[in-house]
């Protein structure tokens, strides 16, 4: 864990700069106490990087699961809703023991390049406002529609009008820094690897907000972080708040425990999917092991007062792109948090948000590349339309109805694929007699194939003489059979003569088709063994 320090401590940094608004903004759209988000982020950081198999992900609070944590805690109250916390957690746990952490795997390459490319977009988009000191919306606010009445689009389109001179310039200067940090100066020694860009153009920020004080170029509170600041010991004890276990048996508390258990589980496996794409060493993570871990990180997170934890792409891709190898990385930036919030939140609330934007906007871009979309639609329609559809629904909607649309498009193109390869047609004109056309079956036949079949042999014309070849076919459904045997009938009637060639041999108009593929297609005796 510790091989790769000189690596995954300069990239916690980042990663800690980039969780730190994360997390108090996602507890504002959540409409929890800021410290809360802070809860979870310390804890993804620490207990659930202590647990998990991943070497890159990272763990906190995240915006996938604002709306339904806002509409729990109005319904419940933040003490009982706190309760549902914890019993999600332990589902996760037995979701974990169920070994359903296999669920990741079923989702197309198309749709987890598109949901990351999507995430990149949303980063970009929804830090413009902040990069010029305009839009006051919490950051974890990501969907379009926005808590203000405004959209995504209708925000940026308003920055004209109350532009932020102060945040602007600081936060094109920290762009600059932060590009040729990394394009330039981190190949000039290792001092430039040792210290990370983001932290030099954070340290700047605060420079230049403390040197702009009462001046035209003034960044007001609003465009700072924001962490709450206790007055003692026991002011800061005081912003814990723990479970009322006495509503456990609530049939509500429970639906709310089900719900977040599972959409957390879902959006980490997802994630989990994505970072291991994005790792340049390729290291797959045991999903089931995830599922333990981020279980626990929700049991203790809501025993202490945090809201849910999942692994977060934003994070996860900051950190890889920062040059983040172990999972060192996670739990370094959750002990930063920790410290930082204890120690010196005064400093913090120094820091201006558009240096923050100037961080996400590099790891936005590097997340939805133009490099992406040519490779995808190089790789064909069946590729590119989920892709492009899951990053649309993405930007314009929200993250799961991106990943529901762009699973569900994804299974109808492949539902079409299958019905295309249902069968290999040949067509011949022999010299003498009917023409002859052999149609070789797939390996496998099922009842999505059925359409396809039965117009192949409809538009035979009279006296072909037909040759099925089924020597390759393991599987086939029951309706395919049964269209066969009636279009034995059919083809008595037009002249045409069925030659049926089988591993068994070759067969002239088979009396029954049902009683020869329930022999010799359904399971081969080599399956069956086996």
């Amino acid at each position: 864990m510790f091989k790769y320090l000189s690596k995954d401590f300069p990239a916690s940094i980042v990663v800690f700069f980039v969780a730190l608004p994360l997390c108090l903004g996602i507890a504002v759209a959540s409409d929890a106490p800021p410290f809360a988000g802070l809860i979870a982020g310390i804890i993804g950081g620490i207990v659930v990087g202590s647990i998990s198999g991943s070497q890159v992900g990272v763990s906190g609070p995240a915006a996938g699961l604002a709306a339904i944590v806002l509409a729990a805690i109005a319904s419940l109250g933040y003490e009982q809703f706190l309760v549902a916390v914890v019993l999600g957690g332990v589902i996760q746990l037995v979701f974990g023991l169920l070994r359903a952490g296999v669920i990741g795997y079923y989702f197309p390459s198309s749709v987890i390049k598109g949901m990351l490319t999507g995430i990149g977009i949303i980063i970009i988009l929804k830090q413009i406002p902040h990069f010029f000191g305009v839009d006051k919306d919490p950051e974890g606010d990501f969907s379009y529609y926005q808590t203000d009445g405004e959209t995504t689009f209708s925000e940026m389109l308003n920055i004209g009008e109350s532009i932020g001179w102060g945040s602007t310039i600081v936060a094109f200067i920290s762009l600059a820094i932060l590009i040729v940090w990394s394009n330039v100066l981190s190949k000039k020694g290792k001092i430039f690897t040792l210290i990370q860009g983001p932290l030099v153009a954070v340290v700047f920020g605060i420079i230049f907000y403390l040197g702009t004080v009462d001046t035209s170029l003034e960044i007001f509170n609003s465009h700072l972080v924001n962490v709450p600041v206790p007055d003692g010991f026991d002011s800061f004890i005081g912003q814990f708040t723990f479970p009322d276990f006495s509503v456990i048996g609530s049939a509500e508390v429970w639906i709310t425990a089900f719900t977040i258990a599972l959409v957390a589980s879902l959006e980490t496996l997802l994630c989990v999917e994505a970072t291991d794409k994005l790792d340049p060493e390729k290291r797959v993570t045991p999903t089931n092991r995830e599922l333990f871990a981020q279980g626990t990180g929700n049991i203790l997170s809501g025993l202490v007062g945090g809201i849910p934890v999942t692994q977060v792409i934003v994070r996860s891709s900051a950190n890889i792109q920062s040059g983040g190898k172990t999972k060192m990385s996670a739990i370094i930036h959750g002990f930063f948090l920790l410290i930082s919030v204890i120690l010196i939140p005064t400093v913090l609330n120094m820091i201006p948000l558009s240096v923050l934007a100037a961080v996400l906007f590099i790891v936005g871009y590097k997340l939805a590349k133009p490099a992406t979309f040519k490779a995808m639609w190089k790789a064909g329609f069946q590729q590119f339309v989920p892709f492009i559809v899951t990053v649309l629904v993405i930007v314009f909607k929200d993250l799961l109805w991106g990943i529901g649309i762009g699973l569900a498009l994804g299974i109808l193109i492949t539902l079409y694929q299958s019905y295309r390869n249902s069968h290999f047609l040949h067509k011949e004109d022999p010299d003498h007699g009917g023409p002859k056309v052999k149609m070789t079956l797939a390996e496998e036949v099922t009842f999505f194939n059925k359409a396809a079949i039965k117009r192949e042999l409809d538009e035979l014309p009279e006296g072909t003489q037909l040759e099925l070849d089924v020597r390759k076919t393991t599987f086939m459904d029951f309706d395919i059979i049964e269209i066969l045997d009636e279009f034995k009938v059919k083809a008595a009637a037009r002249d045409i003569d069925i030659t049926l060639v089988s591993q068994r041999g070759t067969e002239k108009n088979p009396e029954s088709y049902s009683k020869f593929f329930k022999k010799d297609i359904v399971l081969p005796k080599h399956q069956k063994a086996s």
